[in-house]
Order: C-alpha cells, then structure tokens, then sequence
C-alpha cells in the first residue's frame, strides 16, 4: 500500500514518546585536512556571532532595521488603528517591548533558521495575553507518525516541557528558513557563512599571535662553530631554545635584543608571497559572511567593495532585497497565527511608505498609480496594499 504522506491522522494530544526529529551532522577530520568549527546552533551562534564581528554586525544590523519598521494591522474592509493584536505586538509581555520581542525573533531566524513564539495565556480558546520568542537552540520537533509535527520539546538542562501543536490554535508559531534538505528546520545563513566565518576567525587569530610576537615575522639562528660545523651539542641546544623560550617569546617580551654568543647568527625571515595576501584573504572572507546574509560590504566598512554607487544605494538595496522580505515573511507568519487565536482573518504587513530608505521608490509608485487614468480607484487601492472603501467612506 503507498504510504500517503500528505494524510492527516486526527489525533488528540501528542503522546510523550520518544521520536528523532533529525540526526546530528558530524564533521570528520583528519591529518592534512582543514579543521572546521562544528554546525550545530550553539556552536555557530558562539563562533560566527558572539565571536566574529562581522557575523554579529549583519545580524544586529538586520534585525534592528527590520524590528524598527512600522507594521499595520487592516483586513479588507479597513485599517485598524486599536486592535488586541496591535495591542499585544506593541508590548507582547511585561519584559519586552515591540521593538526587542522582534529583534529578538529575527535575530533566531538569523542565527538558527528557525524562530519560534509562545502564545501565553491561550488555554481554552482564549485570545494571547502574552507573546515570547523561545530560543531555537532548545526547541526540537517532534514528528508524528506520518511525518508531520504533532509537538514541541522546550528542554533546559533536565527539564522539559511540550507543546502540543494538533490542536487549533497551536500554542507555538514555527518560522523557518527555506532548507532543501530538512523538511522540520530551517537553514540560516550563519550557516551557509560557516566556512567563510572559520577562515575570518583563523585570520584574526593569526594576525593577534604575530602581534605577540612584536608584529614580525620570525627568522632563524645560524650556528657555525670554528672548526667548521654546524652542529651544536644537545645541551647547548636546550640552553639555547630555553632562553629564547624565557627571554625572547611573547608580547611582554617584544622589541628586546638578542645577545648571541660566539657562531651564532641570527636571520630574519621577510613575510612570504603567501603571508603577504593572507590580509586580502580575510578580506574575502568578510564579504562572503555580508553575502550570506545579504548586507552589502559597503555598510560593514569592508573596503575593496565597489558594486554601489554610493552609501545611500547600498542602503536601500539592503532594505529591499534583505530586510523588508525577511520582515514580510516574518509578519503573514504572524498574522495568520494571530487570527486563528482572535477568530477573525487579519493581515499584518509592514507600512513601506513610512521607510526613509525607500521614500524614492514608494513615491516613484504612488505617482505613477495615481496617474494612471484607466485604473479605478479601487484597483489602485487594491495595488497600493490599501483596504477596499466601503459605502459609508
């Protein structure tokens, strides 16, 4: 018999068993081969976030840019001005305002592909009194028997707590990613930047243990002895790499003189062709996280980047092709779910007429709707996101 997939069970409450929801990828290294950080959530956020700059500025600069823009609350008779919904996104809980709730739910879509809210105070049908991202990196999906998701596990540390999600409304929202190979969890562009965010690592790192060594590349000690040979004793080589150990290594010790004895010469070494492009390479590495992420280098400061005309270009481009889709996605998620729990159809969307960086673009549209004479005035509502007018307007 062919399995449906795409069937339905009905069930009630989703049973405490055990499920996988996805394997771990483990990433085998050996002699020779490049070492790379671990992909897991906890390990990006740490690595690519906490630990790299430009991660973290791609992401704040994101998620602050998308959590700033005004959202509008209408369905298709008219726009609200007081509604519970604008009521609970203005202050989702007594921690957080709008502003840090979104930030907060961008920044886990950023970082992990996935975002998960929590309606409070839902039991019994009733609307939210609460909204609160949980974080990605302690949520797993619990898939049912025909592969769709009928819980959610919240663990910290042993305790654990599980949403049922066959009811309706769901008491979680789930906003991920698109991933081409998962079909629970998102792929977040700190992954796709992994590599890219290793090799801007292990650039810093080397270029802070050549600051410890007096910002010079190191040389080498020439011994050539009176008779000829060039072959020191092995206790006047541990005395030798003892006291360069002690009196000639690290940053406390940078810019002193080397008092050498008799047959001992000492060679600088210059920096190598390789040495000189590894600069450029960690310059390539930051603009491949921007790319990820889709932030022009531009407005990170990473120079050799030139594909904008200029700074206001860049920004408007960061806004229509990076920050507005993402927070378009993010408001229809929350809108749809929002109206399951308040039992009306609602949308909510982003206002673009009132983003400064696309100020030029929305008038260039707003006039060349208004003067379009074959239109009626319902299609250029209908065309510029407004809500239809009833008799009464």
């Amino acid at each position: 018999m062919v399995f449906d997939f795409m069937k339905r069970r009905a069930a009630a409450a989703a049973p405490e068993a055990k499920a996988s929801a996805a394997g771990p990828v483990i990433a085998w290294s050996g002699a020779g081969r490049a070492a790379w950080s671990p992909r897991d959530t906890g390990s990006l956020t740490r690595t690519g976030f906490t630990g790299n700059p430009v991660g973290f500025r791609s992401v704040k600069l994101i998620a602050e840019a998308a959590a700033a823009l005004p959202l509008v609350l209408q369905d298709r008779e008219r726009r609200y001005e007081v509604h519970p919904v604008l009521d609970l996104i203005s202050r989702p809980n007594p921690m957080q305002g709008r502003a840090e709730f979104l930030e907060a739910l961008y920044g886990q879509i950023l970082l992990s592909g996935n975002g998960y809210v929590e309606a409070a105070g839902a039991g019994g049908g009733a609307f939210p009194a609460e909204l609160h991202v949980l974080r990605s990196d302690r949520m797993s999906l619990v898939p049912g028997p025909d592969g769709w998701p009928v819980a959610y596990d919240y663990t910290v540390g042993a305790r654990r707590h599980r949403f049922d999600v066959t009811v309706t409304p769901a008491p979680v929202l789930h906003i991920k990613s698109f991933h081409p190979q998962d079909d629970h969890y998102g792929l977040s562009p700190m992954q796709a930047a992994a590599s890219a965010i290793d090799v801007h690592n292990a650039a810093s790192a080397w270029s802070k243990a050549l600051l410890d060594n007096a910002a010079r590349p190191s040389g080498a000690i020439v011994y050539r002895g009176a008779d000829g040979q060039g072959t020191l004793s092995e206790d006047q080589y541990a005395r030798l790499v003892g006291e360069i150990e002690s009196y000639h290594m690290g940053a406390r010790n940078a810019g002193r003189p080397m008092l050498l004895e008799g047959g001992l010469d000492w060679k600088p070494m210059g920096f190598s062709p390789s040495d000189m492009e590894f600069h450029k390479t960690k310059e390539a590495a930051a603009r491949e996280i921007a790319l990820a992420f889709g932030v022009p280098p531009m407005l990170l400061g990473i120079p050799g980047d030139a594909t904008y005309a200029n700074y206001q270009e860049a920004n408007r481009a960061l806004y229509r092709l990076t920050v507005v889709p993402l927070a378009q996605k993010v408001a229809a998620a929350l809108s749809h779910w929002l109206s399951a729990h308040a039992g009306e159809a609602l949308e909510l969307k982003p206002d673009l007429d009132q983003v400064p960086a696309l100020a030029a673009e929305r008038d260039t549209q707003w006039r060349r709707i208004s003067e379009a004479d074959f239109l009626t005035e319902a299609e250029k509502r209908a065309l510029l996101g407004l809500p239809r007018l009833t008799d009464g307007d």
